[in-house]
């Protein structure tokens, strides 16, 4: 099985991640140096590679924003709960990142908190296989690539989740502007599941209720939320940057 991946960033790391397991590449005649070092990274990992006109691109992504670069990418892992590490590999007490989405149907969303959980470091994303935006080429590129990178979780239900992680020792904190305590005043050095809702509807009472904390993030100008995308990178920034304190 394959799937469809498109943009320059997607189709370089669907190369990294992946090798000669990327069945084939095809990427725009003349499309510039850009696209040449892409081609060239392609056919160094063996990977069939063809240049083709902007047309032909433009017919196999459906239309899609292909910036040139189109390729076949094996089929993305997803892994079950019980396969979400709690511990860092190596690092004996150093407790893991989850990052929890619920609800989050916006494809643009769900690939911009992808990007965000892999540039800071967390080790799954988790969501429920119901009211989610779906895996989508949109979704890959609008991750820039992150999710090739990423260990995806869906699962039937995320409130059994959160309490199969909680059993293991992880800490689930739900974002919500309402939320009674700051997030920075949450200890964050542990195991933790940062779960962000849909913007119109924030975490579901379901999900909010097996949460260990239910947090806010400081906001002091006149608008009282956040992008789902945005709040979800503060917040693992939060996370990162607790972690590097307690290290000093």
């Amino acid at each position: 099985m394959s799937r469809l991946v498109y943009g320059l960033q997607p189709v370089r790391e669907a190369i990294r991640a992946h090798g000669a397991r990327v069945g084939w590449v095809l990427v725009q005649r003349d499309g510039g140096p850009k696209l040449d070092a892409l081609a060239r990274l392609a056919e160094g990992q063996g990977i069939p590679t063809e240049r083709a006109p902007r047309n032909e691109l433009d017919r196999r992504s459906a239309g899609g924003r292909h910036q040139g670069a189109v390729a076949s990418a094996p089929e993305l892992q997803i892994v079950g709960v019980d396969e979400i590490p709690v511990v860092e590999e190596g690092q004996p007490g150093a407790g893991t990142i989850t990052v929890a989405l619920d609800g989050v149907m916006d494809p643009q969303n769900f690939g911009a908190v992808i990007r965000s959980a892999v540039a800071l470091g967390a080790r799954a994303i988790l969501w429920p296989e119901h009211s989610s935006a779906p895996l989508t080429p949109a979704t890959f590129r609008a991750s820039a690539g992150a999710i090739e990178h990423a260990r995806l979780c869906r699962v039937p239900s995320l409130p059994d989740a959160l309490e199969a992680l909680a059993a293991r020792g992880v800490a689930a904190i739900a974002l919500d502007a309402q939320g009674p305590v700051e997030l920075g005043e949450l200890p964050l050095t542990g195991p933790v599941a940062i779960v962000i809702g849909a913007e119109d509807k924030g975490t579901r009472r379901s999900v909010r209720r097996v949460c260990q904390h239910v947090a806010r993030l400081p906001m002091t100008g006149p608008i009282s939320s956040l992008n789902a995308s945005v709040a979800g990178a503060i917040a693992l920034y939060e996370v990162v940057r607790q972690r590097r304190a307690s290290r000093a």
